[in-house]
């Protein structure tokens, strides 16, 4: 299976879109008090968990490159990995939902839902299916006891 655009780049594309939503759409506006304290909090947890995903697999000495599955060769399942079988990808939902809160447009929450909407069915779904071939029974428990997202 080859995937074609590199997760971070949807993410960046849903973040552009998050703008021109912002930016053009005349409703839809809100701010409340703590508002970008919220979405610096985001921001920072969302760095955090891709950081701490990232040095799981090197740990486990395993691919961390969403467009070269096959290359996969160890099945993490511990540290955040009990939490979410997506940290990386959960990292950068938080990433849109802190600019969402930045921009202060609530029909962004919209498009931080597309952008779960189109990983689950174009990235996730892939990946998973390569997992459990190569993983097998292993695999197919962990997915029992975790949470895709969170």
């Amino acid at each position: 299976m080859k995937f074609k655009v590199p997760p971070a780049l949807v993410m960046l594309v849903f973040g552009g879109m998050m703008y021109l939503l912002a930016r053009f759409l005349p409703i839809g506006g809100f701010d409340f008090f703590g508002r970008r304290e919220l979405s610096y909090g985001l921001l920072a947890l969302g760095i955090l968990v891709i950081l701490i995903s990232v040095v799981q697999f090197l740990v486990k000495k395993t691919t961390t490159d969403p467009l070269h599955p096959k290359k996969t060769s160890a099945l993490v399942t511990n540290g955040i990995f009990t939490y979410t079988r997506n940290p990386m990808y959960l990292g950068m939902l938080l990433f849109l939902l802190a600019l969402g809160l930045q921009l202060g447009n609530a029909f962004n929450s919209l498009l931080a839902a597309g952008f779960v909407s189109y990983m689950n069915r174009f990235q996730i779904k892939h990946e998973e299916e390569l997992l459990e071939a190569k993983f097998g029974k292993e695999y197919r428990i962990y997915c029992k006891l975790t949470r895709r997202w969170f």
